[in-house]
């Protein structure tokens, strides 16, 4: 890991850009956190649009964490941003694409090309981003995880002991395999699901959430699209995370 950057934000909040290999990534931390009083991270997850055009909304949610006293990170997805483009994802998406605007559903092979290669690739990479944040004398775990492409989320929750808790947004489609490896997630799980998100398929998103094998587990269904998520819902994933990283 390598800082590029460094700013104060409001509230003493450091935001560090780093590289990590060749992957970007943010690092925001509390002025609380020091070597002596190590605090709690929170890894988010982000949609694949580029962590520049995502930055106003991942900084927001990065200082509502450095309010609750937990550092936040952030890395950049496969094939997002300045990153290189995979010829098969573009292929998957564009298929994605026509299905959607001729008003058709789209098959599990169109979501299996475009999510598996995906979770393949990103979930590793998460993790040798939490090797690398958790050897800095100002975090000291636990982990948690936040929102970003549900898939990622889920393969993380299953398979990272770091990861003590997970907030997750259902808003992107969701490989078969997918709902079988949510069967092996166990810690806490908040949910949250738009009930009239336009892209969201919302009975698969009910299918995910009786997957889990979390003995505690909550969805939090609000009305509205995939934008209009209240204020208050990240209020309660804040409370979620209070009781589950300290």
């Amino acid at each position: 890991m390598h800082f590029t950057s460094e700013r104060r934000l409001g509230d003493g909040v450091l935001e560090r850009e780093f590289t990590l290999g060749e992957i970007p990534g943010i690092l925001w931390t509390p002025a609380s956190a020091s070597a002596s009083a190590p605090v709690p991270l929170i890894l988010l997850g982000q949609p694949p649009l580029g962590m520049r055009q995502m930055y106003p909304r991942l900084a927001g949610r990065a200082l509502r964490c450095a309010a609750g006293g937990f550092a936040a990170a952030t890395i950049e997805l496969p094939g997002s941003g300045d990153r290189p483009r995979e010829a098969s994802a573009e292929q998957a998406r564009a298929g994605m694409r026509r299905a959607v605007e001729a008003g058709e559903p789209v098959g599990d092979e169109i979501i299996d090309a475009l999510v598996l290669p995906l979770v393949d690739q990103a979930v590793p990479e998460a993790r040798a981003a939490l090797d690398a944040l958790l050897e800095l004398p100002e975090i000291g775990g636990p982990v948690g995880y936040s929102g970003g492409v549900i898939s990622i989320g889920v393969r993380l929750a299953a398979v990272e002991p770091r990861i003590v808790a997970a907030g997750l947004f259902a808003g992107s489609f969701v490989p078969r395999a997918v709902l079988e490896e949510a069967r092996r997630v166990t810690i806490p799980l908040h949910v949250l699901l738009q009930w009239d998100d336009e892209g969201n398929d919302r009975q698969a998103a009910l299918d995910l959430f009786d997957a889990f094998g979390s003995k505690e587990k909550t969805l939090q269904a609000n009305m509205g699209g995939h934008t209009g998520v209240p204020q208050f819902a990240g209020e309660d994933a804040a409370r979620f995370f209070a009781r589950h990283l300290r």
